[in-house]
């Protein structure tokens, strides 16, 4: 299957040690519990501010709110909008096999979300698939996607590094794994974000969709220095401000991001424009269904909820 995997520019050297995603940055997992450094544009991680008492009454405090995106239905929900705009389809459980270069500079693109041999979350996926399946067909890569982690390289990993991620997608082990890191690189960090920051469900998604997209890097074109750029113009609802407003500036912020990308369809702003802004507008607060959207053109409808969890 054909992937539109749209990505951020890669980012400074300094904040790939701490952040991670699409962009070409994702945070090594031994690093999981540093503090990040604020990037030259004054981007930081909220949830990795203040003391460890503060951060902690903060997860407290988060964890008191209501499940809202990661709730099971809603979580699946999540996983088919993401899938609509990254590999054109509902079936995101399809995508568990599929791997290719995109020719975005990122090396393979590969599974559920995207997972990059250029920007580290692959080389993730797959060490931690590894330490609990020692014999796992990727196993015996490992030394190339660390050689080639930051690069658009293929050496070391052709010809059978494609075939050995298909063999792999088959165990149901390494799908979960797959889950797992989703989860803990892109979905749990932009939820827990947006609830601090005051949002509803659907402000929840657009986090996390632009966690996808843009990496959660401190970068101008990441999601962290894309939340800051719309910061400059507005305010959180938990700082006081209107959502809406928020959600249309930080809106604006990403699209900007993916204009000025290098290719025509990384700058096909459809899922902003045709997803994103209609539920926005429509004061669809918490995504009910049914839902109807475009991305590419093509138009995409929910009438049920769904059941069950990605």
């Amino acid at each position: 299957m054909t992937r539109f995997f749209l990505i951020g520019a890669p980012i400074a050297v300094a904040a790939a040690v701490v952040f991670g995603g699409g962009d070409g940055s994702v945070r090594p997992a031994d690093a999981a519990d540093e503090s990040p450094a604020p990037s030259v544009t004054g981007a930081v991680n909220p949830l990795k501010a203040g003391t460890m008492d503060e951060q902690k009454a903060l997860e407290e405090r988060i964890a008191k709110m209501p499940p809202g995106l990661a709730a099971p239905g809603m979580k699946e929900l999540a996983a088919q909008l993401v899938a609509s705009a990254d590999n054109s389809t509902l079936d995101w459980r399809g995508e568990y096999d599929d791997i290719e270069d995109i020719g975005d500079g990122n090396g393979y693109t590969a599974g559920v979300i995207g997972f990059c041999s250029g920007t580290n979350d692959m080389l993730q996926l797959v060490e931690h698939y590894t330490k609990e399946h020692p014999g796992n067909p990727l196993a015996e890569y490992l030394p190339a996607l660390r050689a080639v982690d930051g690069t658009d390289s293929h050496e070391g990993l052709d010809p059978g590094f494609t075939d050995a991620w298909k063999t792999a997608a088959k165990d149901p082990a390494f799908r979960r794994a797959q889950d797992e890191i989703r989860d803990r690189i892109y979905f749990d960090p932009a939820v827990r974000l947006a609830k601090m920051d005051g949002l509803s469900t659907l402000g929840q998604f657009i986090y996390y969709d632009a966690m996808v997209l843009h990496g959660p890097g401190v970068d101008p074109n990441a999601f962290y220095g894309i939340r800051t750029t719309a910061l400059k113009g507005t305010k959180t609802p938990a700082a006081g401000g209107d959502e809406e407003a928020y959600l249309n500036t930080f809106l604006d912020a990403s699209r900007a991001v993916m204009k000025g990308q290098k290719t025509e369809r990384e700058r096909d702003t459809s899922r902003i424009d045709t997803a994103q802004r209609v539920f926005l507008r429509a004061g669809n607060m918490d995504l009910k269904v049914p839902l109807t959207w475009k991305t590419y053109g093509e138009t995409y409808s929910v009438t049920t909820q769904p059941a069950g969890s990605p």
